[in-house]
């Protein structure tokens, strides 16, 4: 082993960076959001900080007479307090700049340089300095720098898959930060030559400094979010779950990025989001609906009251999450064994172009403003849900958008799209207070075939009925699995 301690080296400072990578996203994911432009932020920030450190790393590797690997055993150890400084820039840095800043990707920008830059530049110089201590004659520098770069691309691919399916939703982001700071302190002090006991001595107190700066970071982020009472790393989304006091009430709420998914009463249980009431709707527009589909679960907050409800009507619920699913039935309280609930950990789109059941209403729930899904934002996925419902079907859709301004482009291009669609298409403004130009929650509503109007309900949801925007119109061509401007 000792004699491909450099090859080993390179394989992990690969796969560490691009763990680095995947970890950023979901360290700034509850600031800034996961949306394409943040994506490409981080991307970006993160092969210019390579770019420079693989530059920089041929430069020391040539002032490398010697050969030395105690110059590439120092970049590690840096690297690796470096690394342990990223759950105290999170709480000291990110959290605060995000704060001050409205600019989503700016702040990103910043952050990702501050915080991952320094890391990804560092494990980027071993590469040209492996190479030149590798190599031992002029004439096989091509075939030893080929040797170094393809196990270094190996390790990036091994690093992807190892954190993405499995670092990440079983350990959680902290755990890996530890991890990759123990891994860059090891390969730092294998690779030192001529070990005294002064070495030793200053490495066991580097080690101590690393582990310290990981739990200081994490005493920070306790201190500074008291109201979070989990904080859980999915395949899909990091989750908070915080307890939160609004007047005299006392909701436990649930957060994906930066978006606040559901919130419910601890005292009553009753839903905290004002908009799911219009999920009912469904009783007024179509009398004899018995079968509904839900599309985002969440922390199942509107199941849970549509089960309550309505104790003669059954639910199924796609939720991509199945941790998403575990914390609704551990945190606020889903009865996953209840007959009448059905639960499908499925994507949504995919749900609907393969399912063969037949609903009344299909509800979506899975959209957090321009950062949504854009599969199912389509003609396509839209077509499917049409031919999903039976005669007199509706689909109840919650949109975050502005009825006018710049940020309603949401709202006009899935109208226009629904209209393409259903034979007709109705538009709800949740709070009629809110102006016009700013987000807000907009129902939209597409039937299948001719309205039964349930009379009896009319009297009961009158206020919600108020607030239709008759006289809604769109410029917006519709949107297709082709072109798509929205989602993330």
């Amino acid at each position: 082993m000792n004699k491909y301690k450099l090859e080993i080296t390179v394989f992990l400072s690969g796969a560490l960076t691009m763990m680095l990578e995947l970890i950023a996203a979901r360290i700034l994911s509850p600031y800034v959001g996961s949306s394409n432009l943040i994506w490409t932020t981080i991307i970006g920030i993160m092969l210019t900080s390579m770019s420079i450190g693989y530059w920089f790393g041929g430069k020391i590797a040539d002032k490398n007479k010697d050969n030395d690997a105690n110059i590439l055993s120092n970049y590690l150890l840096i690297s690796a307090i470096a690394t342990s400084c990223i759950p105290i820039l999170e709480v000291k840095f990110i959290d605060v700049l995000s704060q001050l800043s409205d600019n989503l990707v700016l702040v990103a920008i910043i952050c990702a340089t501050v915080t991952f830059g320094i890391p990804s530049f560092l494990l980027a110089t071993v590469s040209p300095i492996a190479v030149k201590i590798k190599n031992n004659s002029i004439d096989n520098v091509g075939a030893t720098s080929g040797k170094i770069s393809s196990l270094s691309t190996i390790g990036s691919i091994f690093g992807t898959f190892f954190a993405g399916f499995i670092l990440i939703p079983n350990l959680g982001v902290r755990n890996i930060i530890l991890g990759c700071s123990l891994v860059l302190w090891i390969l730092s002090v294998c690779l030192f030559n001529k070990k005294d006991k002064k070495y030793y001595a200053l490495m066991l107190l580097e080690l101590i400094v690393i582990v310290g700066l990981n739990m200081l970071g994490g005493y920070f982020f306790s201190h500074s979010h008291p109201e979070i009472i989990s904080d859980v790393d999915s395949e899909y989304s990091r989750i908070w779950v915080k307890e939160i006091n609004v007047g005299e009430n006392q909701y436990k709420t649930l957060q994906v990025d930066t978006g606040l998914e559901s919130y419910i009463n601890q005292e009553t249980g009753e839903m905290g989001a004002k908009y799911l009431s219009y999920y009912d709707l469904f009783e007024y527009y179509n009398k004899d609906a018995k079968d509904a589909l839900m599309i985002g679960g969440a922390a199942y907050t509107y199941p849970m009251h549509y089960l309550k409800k309505y104790e003669d009507k059954k639910i199924d619920v796609v939720e991509i999450d199945d941790k998403m699913t575990k914390i609704a039935e551990e945190e606020f309280g889903l009865d996953k064994n209840n007959s009448n609930l059905g639960l499908i950990t499925q994507d949504g789109r995919s749900y609907l172009n393969y399912n063969k059941k037949k609903y009344d209403t299909i509800l979506i729930d899975a959209f957090k403003g321009l950062n949504a899904p854009f599969e199912l934002t389509t003609y396509e996925a839209m077509q499917e849900a049409y031919n999903d419902l039976n005669e007199n079907g509706i689909v109840i859709t919650n949109i975050i958008s502005s009825i006018e301004g710049e940020d309603a482009d949401f709202i006009k291009y899935e109208y226009s799209t629904y209209k393409a669609i259903f034979d007709d298409v109705k538009v709800f403004q949740v709070n009629p207070d809110r102006p016009n130009d700013e987000e807000q929650n907009l129902i939209l509503v597409g039937i299948k075939g001719t309205l039964d109007i349930n009379k009896d309900k009319e009297e009961a949801y009158k206020n919600l009925l108020n607030n239709e925007i008759k006289d809604f119109t769109s410029d917006k061509p519709i949107v297709t699995d082709d072109y798509a401007p929205i989602g993330d």
